[in-house]
């Protein structure tokens, strides 16, 4: 099979979809690899060592000709888009929801598999694009707050006197809140986390952090069959706003990573939450592309309200672009297996239920559920 790389076109993207490791391994495994000139040079991979690993190198033109699958970061722009009929488009799609786009990738005859639509199974977990990226994001979210902070994380006891540490919350206990509850003990600082999830309240106390959460009955329910966190009734939003407000106030670091697939990112810091913050504090927004879980939080900004910086990163993983790009290409490399037949020609496995939990699109219509059943 011959796969396509291009270079990402979407604003402030540094990630790239293969690194020469992978593209050996394809190579090795009989593919034909063609990669878009400069395509690996903002991840740290020069175009001399996709070539070294067996990669053709070229203009975008020439990566497209012939190409039986495109693997990408994100969706390819439109131009790209209206040369891809017959070819398959494997990348994050942006897909929850998105019914318009889905209806678009159908007409023009792409057959598209969503990265964001990856089973979370046991069998698929190497294949996860959302979380090997989202760990990298929670490392990030505290990294970026330790640089915004201006103050030392850890205790520091010194002739001079002694620094205190620094108090952070998570909010959001998944794959990237738990990487930020690590980061943070790392740094030193006093960690707390909050998640509606019951299941995840041994995990934050097996880091070393203080887990806050009003615990009732319902939140005793708060958890799909999925993993994921399911939306909380308005009274129960109202209780564990009471609590989150009154712990919120002392707080010197907040990383919010609150996400419901679908939906707009659920409001958990509101503005008066903002103001009760010391001047000198941070927020850091991982939920700002899909709307953030603070009131105040404007996409790739910073905002300062009353000495208090709201920060909405909405790409913290092309902020690691060499980690991220290594591990989104492990992903894919180890998707491709499903994507082939025994003799390495192109032959996606439909029935298979990781590629049908990631199927889009397929011959010229939209397949996936959530979408068929939102379009009809």
């Amino acid at each position: 099979m011959r796969i396509a790389i291009l270079k990402e076109r979407h604003a402030g993207e540094t990630r790239v979809a293969a690194t020469p490791e992978t593209v050996k391994k394809f190579v090795g495994a009989g593919h034909e690899v063609a990669i878009e000139k400069g395509a690996g040079v903002a991840a740290a991979i020069p175009d001399d060592a996709f070539a070294e690993a067996g990669a053709k190198i070229g203009t975008a033109a020439a990566t497209l000709k012939g190409a039986e699958a495109l693997f990408g970061v994100r969706t390819p722009d439109e131009a790209t888009l209206a040369k891809l009929k017959g070819v398959l488009l494997v990348c994050h799609l942006e897909p929850h929801g998105n019914t318009a786009k889905a209806e678009a990738l159908a007409k023009a005859g792409i057959d598209a598999l969503a990265m964001e639509f990856v089973p979370r199974i046991t069998r698929a977990q190497a294949m996860d694009a959302l979380s090997s990226q989202a760990n990298l994001a929670g490392y990030r979210s505290v990294i970026e707050a330790a640089q915004l902070y201006g103050r030392a994380f850890p205790m520091m006891m010194t002739a001079a006197g002694t620094v205190a540490p620094a108090k952070a919350f998570v909010m959001g206990v998944g794959v990237a809140g738990l990487q930020a509850i690590a980061t943070a003990r790392r740094l030193g600082a006093i960690v707390t986390a909050t998640d509606v999830r019951p299941a995840v309240k041994e995990q934050v106390a097996s880091l070393g952090a203080k887990f806050i959460a009003v615990e009732d009955e319902e939140f005793k329910q708060a958890e799909t069959a999925g993993g994921y966190a399911k939306e909380m009734s308005k009274e129960y939003q109202a209780k564990q706003a009471e609590l989150i407000a009154s712990h919120i106030a002392k707080q010197d670091v907040v990383v919010t990573t609150a996400l419901i697939p679908g939906r707009p990112a659920p409001k958990l810091v509101s503005k008066a939450m903002v103001e009760s913050m010391k001047p000198g504090s941070v927020i850091i927004d991982l939920a700002a592309p899909t709307g953030g879980n603070c009131e105040l939080t404007r996409a790739d900004e910073v905002v300062e309200h009353k000495g208090v910086k709201i920060a909405g990163f909405a790409n913290l993983p092309a902020r690691l672009a060499a980690d991220s790009s290594a591990l989104y290409a492990k992903n894919l490399a180890n998707l491709l297996p499903l994507l082939v037949d025994d003799d390495g020609k192109k032959a996606p496995h439909w029935d298979d239920e990781v590629i049908q939990g990631m199927a889009l699109t397929k011959d010229g219509a939209v397949v996936h559920p959530s979408l068929v059943k939102e379009g009809a």
